[in-house]
């Protein structure tokens, strides 16, 4: 059992207990014991079976500790079971309309016998949610509104979870004898936020050698298909994979194939067939020739195109770009030197001030922002304009025992339904970065909530709009907002917006990002970190940047300390 799959379990129970209305904390505990062991950099499978005790992780005491045991060592939780007798399972799914929390699930289960995505839609259909303290007429039509965008259909898997199944089964493919190269494709290779299946494929002139190796995966809880060269399986997270081996001569080929997207791999085809060739699988053909299939450059070169990364392969302007030599040079990891929006011990974050800081200077870079959340999030723990004063004088503490690094005084302040701040402006005044941010009123109207954002970013002392949209992938959708009228009023403004790199935000999308350096807005590329491991969420940041097209310039945090202090300063 991944890490993944205890932190995924654990949030099931958590919003079940959430939903039924149990004590505050107890549901905080299990959340915060996910986001914990989801981070964590030891598999907690292998601490259970080392006897390690659990207990040294954060947040997580006895009680907790035996419950992942037992979840661990026979793949069921108690607790979980009895609360999914007593709740139908498709209460969960509601969550998924950002309208209802798990207060409002419950009125609505209670009052109306609403258990499914499907009895809630009808339920709006027929008026009945209006009649309800609490919701109305307006609410119940953004209820349904949202609802009917939704399915039951599973959802697909986080970009974090599936390289991480990628990445364990790629390791255990090494092992075989016969195995040349490996690598992921399909939408994981891309970079895209979710993933419907895996696509892995090994090199090798022994096929079989390959499946029988592949067979004796302890992660496989279902053969779907089996044969010489491909095979099809079910992990026990769910996710399908599909498992290919080629000859090593086709392997740039088949990589370039099954990376797509479709829409791309259909216009390169075209150009092929333009010129008298053939792309496949297995390679570059004229006629019964192959002219090239080793790599990805070689096949690409036989249509006069250059490399394009895989994160462009959508059909969006990618292949003109090459074609006419503009392509983006995209940002890298390397060029990140700083990290602008985590929190601390003093608000809702696992690790100190000092180890944030000491954390992210070992990563290689030369700032970062602290920034807590302001007062208004109070189950956050959030600071007041006291407390915040009190640790502006903790950093300069700092600042003075750290050589070769500087962590910036910042705060995370909450956007009011009105559009003013949750911290009085001598205080904002007083910060390096101010990250500003909506975590309530997701049901405000287009209209009302783009001008709170607008009227937000007239305070002089703002700087970076945090997780713009507000989604949480596979969990809410984001609030109705004015993209373009946010972008371009930032730009007017001077202020920049975020791509937070939490895997359950990746907030911006990739077409908004991509909007964004047009208009000519920096993006920052931020972790939200809560704890330290979290900072190595920047990774996936940078995927979704380069999904825009980000080029180094077009990303705040590549600058180096002096030039972000004068960006900062509108």
């Amino acid at each position: 059992m991944q890490n993944a799959d205890i932190a995924r379990i654990l949030n099931r129970l958590a919003n079940m207990l959430d939903i039924e209305g149990a004590n505050a904390f107890r549901v905080h505990a299990y959340r915060s014991a996910a986001q914990t062991i989801e981070s964590h950099p030891r598999a907690l499978q292998e601490m259970v079976t080392h006897d390690a005790p659990l207990t040294e992780l954060d947040g997580i005491g006895r009680d907790l500790a035996e419950k992942i045991t037992e979840l661990i060592n026979t793949g069921r939780l108690t607790v979980l079971e009895e609360a999914e007798k007593r709740l139908p399972s498709g209460l969960l799914q509601l969550l998924r309309v950002s309208q209802l929390g798990p207060r409002r699930i419950r009125q609505l289960h209670e009052a109306l016998g609403i258990d499914s995505l499907e009895t809630l839609k009808k339920a709006a259909r027929d008026g009945r949610i209006r009649a309800l303290e609490g919701f109305g007429e307006k609410t119940e039509a953004g209820i349904l509104k949202e609802a009917e965008r939704l399915n039951d259909a599973p959802p697909r898997t986080r970009l974090d979870e599936a390289h991480r199944a990628a990445d364990d089964l790629i390791a255990w493919l090494e092992h075989a004898k016969s195995a040349q190269r490996l690598s992921a494709a399909g939408s994981l290779r891309r970079g895209r936020e979710t993933v419907g299946d895996l696509d892995i494929l090994v090199s090798s002139e022994d096929g079989p050698a390959i499946m029988a190796h592949l067979m004796a995966y302890p992660e496989i809880a279902e053969t779907v298909s089996h044969g010489k060269t491909k095979s099809t399986l079910r992990l026990h997270s769910g996710l399908q994979v599909d498992v290919r081996v080629v000859g090593d001569e086709s392997f740039g080929a088949a990589l370039y194939y099954f990376t797509g997207s479709r829409a791309h791999n259909i216009a390169t085809r075209k150009m092929a067939t333009d010129r008298g060739l053939r792309i496949n699988e297995y390679g570059v053909y004229k006629g019964k020739q192959q002219l090239a299939g080793r790599t990805e450059e070689e096949v690409l070169a036989q249509i006069d195109l250059p490399w394009i990364p895989p994160e462009l392969r959508e059909n969006r302007g990618e292949i003109e770009a090459a074609l006419e030599g503009t392509l983006p040079e995209l940002v890298t990891l390397d060029d990140i030197r700083g990290d602008l929006h985590m929190h601390t011990t003093a608000s809702d974050g696992k690790a100190s001030l000092e180890d944030m800081a000491r954390a992210a200077k070992r990563r290689g870079y030369r700032y970062i922002a602290v920034t807590d959340h302001s007062q208004r999030l109070a189950m956050a723990n959030g600071l007041d304009a006291r407390r915040l004063r009190e640790q502006m004088t903790e950093i300069d503490a700092l600042n003075e025992r750290l050589k070769n690094f500087t962590v910036l005084k910042g705060n995370e302040v909450d956007i009011l339904e009105d559009g003013s701040l949750d911290l009085p402006d001598d205080v904002l005044k007083a910060l390096d970065v101010c990250v500003f941010s909506i975590h309530s009123r997701f049901d405000l109207s287009r209209e009302k909530q783009t001008a709170r954002i607008l009227r937000a970013m007239d305070n002089p002392y703002v700087n970076i709009l945090a997780h713009p949209t507000g989604r949480i992938i596979n969990g809410r959708e984001g609030y109705d907002v004015d993209m373009e009228a946010v972008l371009h009023g930032a730009k007017a403004r001077g202020v920049f917006l975020e791509i937070n790199a939490q895997p359950a935000r990746l907030d911006l999308a990739d077409h908004w990002a991509r909007m964004a350096r047009d208009i000519g807005v920096m993006l920052a590329i931020n972790t939200d970190a809560h704890a330290t491991e979290q900072l190595g969420h920047m990774a996936l940041g940078v995927t979704q940047a380069r999904r825009g097209g980000l080029e180094r310039q077009d990303v705040l945090n590549t600058r180096t300390v002096t030039q972000l202090r004068k960006l900062m300063k509108r």
